[in-house]
C-alpha cells in the first residue's frame, strides 16, 4: 500500500484480464509509469485514479 489511505500502487492484474477498451473492444495495456491503460486500436489512454480504471472516452488522454 502506498500512504496513509491504503491507496492500492497498482492494477489487480485479475481485473486487467477482463478490462476491454470502450471504444474498439479490443486489449488495453498496462502503464505502470504512468498509470494508465493504453488502446493501441483506439490511440487512447485510460486513466488510473486510486488503482480505480477510469473507462470512459471522454476522460482518456489521446495518444499520438
Amino acid at each position: 500500500m502506498s500512504d496513509a489511505f491504503h491507496t492500492p500502487t497498482s492494477v489487480d492484474p485479475r481485473l486487467l484480464e477482463v478490462l476491454v477498451c470502450p471504444v474498439t473492444r479490443g486489449r488495453l495495456a498496462y502503464d505502470r509509469e504512468r498509470q494508465e491503460l493504453v488502446s493501441k486500436g483506439a490511440k487512447l489512454a485510460y486513466p488510473i485514479r486510486d488503482g480505480v480504471p477510469i473507462m470512459l472516452p471522454e476522460e482518456a488522454r489521446t495518444l499520438d
